[in-house]
């Protein structure tokens, strides 16, 4: 069975001296970790529908793109092109006949690689490939001083850094937090180059205006090369539908810049089942299939062949107050659902993460981001957003949160690799070596394989009571608090060639000195 975790050592320049105690210290450092490449699946899907179930799904789904469509607002262009390619356009409403996204997306790849900077970061999007993004888009923080407070753009690059050390995770995301104290029509600029800069993995555009995707793309083109940005994929971003049935003209605009530069597009319905879709599963799915039908086969009317990945964002809400829920049944279900849908279709997959509605980083964050993350995984998700980080339902990047969900995709990363069948992996030889009545701890078999035979957490604490208690009684959130200070301190940047390096800080300042600063 192949190794999917070793890939290089990223030391930094320093080696780890001095036994176990250095061993540990290695470990929780983030200056001496293993970077791991993204999971390339060794264990079965999980699936809850059968041949008759999704028939039926697709059916209903074509049903509603036929009789109810699908609304694309305040874009001529959009409602144009759909006619072009047969569609009935009744004002802003467009009715397609049925098979026509699904003929129009034969030509969108099932899988595509995104390049990252550095070619060893970058991730293939698609098959039995899963790749772990930290949290998108929170406007608070939960900060190392236990404060809730509006993110800033040092929390977002803290974050960046963070995510770069992680070495469970494969991408460096897009909008982890929302840094308030830079004007909202110039924020898009620090953010991108902060990726760009401050780590190698690959990176999300911006989407919150036309033009901000278009500096996205000019700025990939310093990085990267026009010619390369235009014939591979480097940028992938998010394009959320206005659940139900509605693609705005935000959305739309970016998704058009992106897709004519060859460049991915997450197509996601936005749901809250009971307020965005029905509140059954087969409902939520039905509408969730018409919309990423509708909007991916619009990537393929902007440039066939543009990489375009079958997204969706499935919660549940507290039908008493109306707030979102998470880690519960039905959304994993959609989950489930909808992972075999998009495989039907021919299409890379994006949902899930640990996704928790905690206020802290308390025993409900646990064990909703485990509901969460542990049927992410099962369901074959190719692109994982949200993996760590996330809290409050999404309103706060909370650091503790993001040190503690690294060590879970660690484990999910280990779960995905399945049984070593090898000769190591059968261990006869130590079973024949101990015989009855014996023990494994001192054997030869044992002695060669201690170190990499369970996977170690950096966050947890499982030594003894009185251990415990002479280390000061901390509880994992405190742990982690102090491995996330840790990380920061150790912090290295990656090498970039100076020159791309200003040629992106020049970009960034020509374009904040073109406009006015603007908040809303």
């Amino acid at each position: 069975m192949e190794d999917n975790t070793t890939v290089e050592q990223d030391t930094g320049g320093r080696r780890a001296r001095g036994g176990a105690a250095a061993r540990r210290a290695a470990r929780t450092s983030g200056s001496a970790g293993t970077q791991l490449t993204y999971i390339k699946r060794e264990i079965p899907l999980y699936e809850v529908l059968n041949e008759e179930g999704l028939a039926l799904i697709e059916a209903n789904a074509d049903t509603v793109l036929e009789e109810v469509g699908i609304e694309f607002r305040d874009d001529p262009e959009a409602l144009e092109l759909w006619k072009q390619a047969g569609a009935d356009v009744r004002g802003e409403r467009v009715h397609f006949p049925k098979g026509l996204p699904r003929s129009l997306l034969k030509t969108a790849p099932s899988v595509f690689t995104q390049h990252a900077r550095n070619p060893q970061r970058s991730v293939q999007i698609g098959g039995n490939a899963t790749v772990f993004a930290p949290v998108y888009g929170p406007p608070f923080v939960r900060d190392l001083d236990g404060n809730r407070r509006y993110a800033t753009i040092e929390d977002f690059r803290n974050f960046v850094k963070l995510s770069y050390m992680a070495p469970s995770i494969h991408h460096s995301g897009g909008t982890v937090c929302e840094p308030v104290d830079v004007p909202v029509n110039k924020r898009h600029l620090d953010m991108v180059l902060a990726h760009m800069t401050l780590s190698d993995k690959p990176f999300m555009g911006s989407v919150t205006a036309p033009e901000r995707a278009e500096d996205t793309i000019a700025m990939a083109k310093i990085l990267f090369g026009d010619e390369f940005v235009e014939q591979n994929t480097v940028v992938i971003n998010l394009i959320n539908a206005n659940s139900p049935m509605v693609f705005d003209e935000t959305m739309l605009g970016a998704l058009k810049v992106y897709a004519r530069h060859n460049q991915a597009c997450i197509v996601t319905p936005f749901i809250l089942s009971g307020a965005m879709s029905p509140v059954t599963v087969a409902g939520t799915l039905t509408q969730v299939l018409a919309e990423v039908l509708a909007g991916a086969a619009f990537t393929q009317l902007i440039r066939p062949g543009a990489p375009v990945v079958f997204g969706t964002f499935a919660s549940s809400i507290s039908m008493q107050s109306g707030a979102p829920t998470f880690g519960t049944p039905e959304p994993t279900l959609v989950s489930y659902g909808a992972a075999q849908l998009a495989r039907r279709l021919g299409l890379p997959f994006r949902t899930g993460g640990s996704l928790c509605a905690s206020k802290i980083p308390d025993a409900q964050a646990a064990y909703e981001s485990a509901n969460t993350l542990n049927s992410t995984l099962l369901a074959g998700t190719n692109f994982v957003l949200h993996a760590a980080g996330w809290l409050e339902g999404g309103l706060a990047s909370c650091y503790e949160k993001f040190m503690m969900d690294v060590d879970q995709l660690g484990m999910m990363q280990k779960l995905a690799q399945g049984v070593d069948l090898s000769e190591n992996g059968q261990a006869l030889d130590a079973i024949r070596e101990v015989g009855p009545g014996s023990h494994y701890l001192g054997c030869s078999h044992t002695q060669a394989n201690f170190q990499t035979a369970f996977y170690r957490s950096t966050i947890a604490d499982n030594n003894s009571y009185e251990q415990w208690l002479a280390e000061g009684e901390k509880t994992a959130a405190q742990r982690a608090n102090e491995l996330a200070r840790r990380w920061l301190e150790n912090y290295e940047a990656p090498y970039l060639d100076p020159g791309i390096a200003e040629g992106l800080r020049d970009y960034v300042a020509r374009r904040k000195e073109s406009m006015p600063d603007a908040f809303t």
